[in-house]
């Protein structure tokens, strides 16, 4: 007795198939998802509203057919590729499925012995609970009244027991961009008495270079990025850590297979990604003149906006008198979050100019009350 195939289960299987026959070449990429649109704007999650880059993507449509393979020199090749990028070599760099499982590996080898780990309040916070538990207690600095990192508490806050200050640059989810002297003179002296985690994902949207050269001379800092976000490869799973030789020959062991969290469609993605550079470019300048269209807009209807240098804005809702988060799920859009509880401020990822309108059409109906 046959059963009616469910139409998105036939959707997957045919997407499938022509992937891995070539046809899906001839489709351009809008019209290609495993999954049906609903028409919703998801602007929550800080990912690329432009996609894959068109370099990636051919690459990674090419690659379907060598999955039987494990990719061993693929992954040698990216290690080695990005070690060159930053001026480093391969033993610098460890590679997995997202920076945000090499956040969770440093801080599970960081707890080796129990202590302590110091962060700025609100962050990102995604791998906190694979750090506590095992044994690292966290230390919960608030961040300025600009909603910067406080470094002077944060130095201060450490002791005996800490062992890893977590620091996001440009920071999530308020999107200030630290100075970078400031910053630097910060991580070296830190980095004395704990290791140091400065989490870059969103260095590429700014004009700092960020701090991997640090890591050639010194095992207590690791520099955390991810393929993620200008890459657009956030449902890919690609993201690397730069760090001293030996402390990426100290942390391998605590991956299960050290380097092969990265599958061979990622790896192809992540190798072609890297040279893209119109795309990451249009990226760049999109996410600007989006950035300050909403942020003036904002600032317009009275709206209180961090100045951001990522790919989302962080705004005080305080003089909005309808619940804004809930007047967005009324109109299909997803992405008003909370990161400070009790308080009104709120985080939206930027999508494309035309998702930000309705976006913005919906803040100007709350403001109007």
């Amino acid at each position: 007795m046959t059963h009616a195939m469910h139409r998105r289960d036939w959707l997957r299987q045919t997407a499938l198939t022509l992937a891995g026959t070539g046809l899906i070449r001839m489709l351009p990429a809008a019209e290609f998802s495993l999954e049906e649109s609903s028409g919703q704007i998801k602007i929550s999650s800080n990912e690329n509203p432009y996609g894959v880059s068109p370099m990636a993507r051919e690459a990674m449509i090419r690659a379907v057919s060598g999955s039987n393979r494990y990719p061993w020199s693929v992954t040698g090749e990216l290690r080695e590729k990005i070690g060159r990028r930053y001026g480093l070599s391969a033993d610098h760099v460890l590679v997995g499925a997202g920076s945000s499982e090499l956040i969770g590996l440093i801080a599970t080898f960081a707890a080796r012995a129990r202590g302590n780990m110091v962060v700025g309040h609100p962050t990102f916070k995604l791998w906190f609970p694979a750090a506590e538990s095992m044994g690292l207690a966290i230390r919960k600095v608030p961040l300025t009244a600009d909603k910067f990192h406080d470094l002077p508490a944060m130095a201060a806050a450490m002791d005996q027991d800490t062992r890893l200050v977590y620091i996001v640059n440009p920071h999530n989810p308020t999107g200030t961009l630290l100075d970078e002297a400031a910053l630097r003179h910060a991580v070296q002296q830190m980095s004395r008495n704990a290791v140091v985690l400065l989490d870059e994902a969103y260095i590429d949207y700014t004009d700092q270079q960020g701090l991997h050269d640090l890591v050639n001379a010194n095992p207590n800092i690791i520099v955390a990025r991810t393929f993620s976000k200008i890459h657009g490869m956030a449902g890919a799973r690609a993201g690397f850590i730069l760090a001293h030789p030996d402390t990426v020959a100290a942390l391998k062991p605590w991956q299960a297979w050290p380097n092969a969290g990265m599958g061979t469609v990622t790896l192809a993605g992540a190798l072609a990604a890297m040279d893209d550079h119109e795309f990451m470019d249009m990226t760049r300048r999109k996410n600007a003149e989006v950035r300050d269209t909403v942020s003036r807009e904002l600032g317009r209807l009275g709206i209180r906006v961090i100045p951001s240098h990522t790919s989302f804005i962080y705004y005080d809702t305080a003089v909005l008198r309808t619940d804004l988060a809930a007047a967005c799920t009324e109109s299909n859009i997803l992405g008003v979050r909370t990161y400070e509880d009790g308080t009104s401020w709120r985080r939206t990822s930027l999508g494309t100019m035309d998702e930000m309108e309705r976006f913005l059409e919906v803040v100007r109906k709350v403001a109007a009350g």
